[in-house]
């Protein structure tokens, strides 16, 4: 059984989507899927914000066959096959002895 780190729960924070009133994410998608910006544009403002473009994220080969295995088995916990495979590697790295 795959057990979610609190990290990867989706629970809105409270008092974060304004415009929309939702309670969950799954809200937020579904008020976007059938609403447009433009219809708020009068309530939003202007904001500074830095983005850093450096990736964290490194990619592996992996083999036709066992990445549509891991993305059946992604989409059978409900979870992203990047999610579910960061959450395996975590698991049996961390029982791995330590390198010497």
């Amino acid at each position: 059984m795959l057990r979610r780190p609190n990290h990867l729960l989706h629970v809105m924070p409270e008092n974060k989507t304004p415009i929309s009133n939702a309670s969950s994410y799954a809200e937020v998608g579904e008020y976007w899927d059938s609403h447009d910006l433009s219809e708020h544009w009068d309530e939003t403002h202007e904001i500074e914000f830095q983005v850093n473009l450096g990736s964290s994220i490194v990619y592996f080969a992996v083999e036709k066959d066992l990445a549509e295995k891991l993305r059946s088995a992604a989409r059978h916990h409900g979870v992203s096959a990047d999610t579910l495979l960061n959450v395996w590697l975590k698991e049996h790295v961390s029982s791995e002895p330590a390198a010497k």
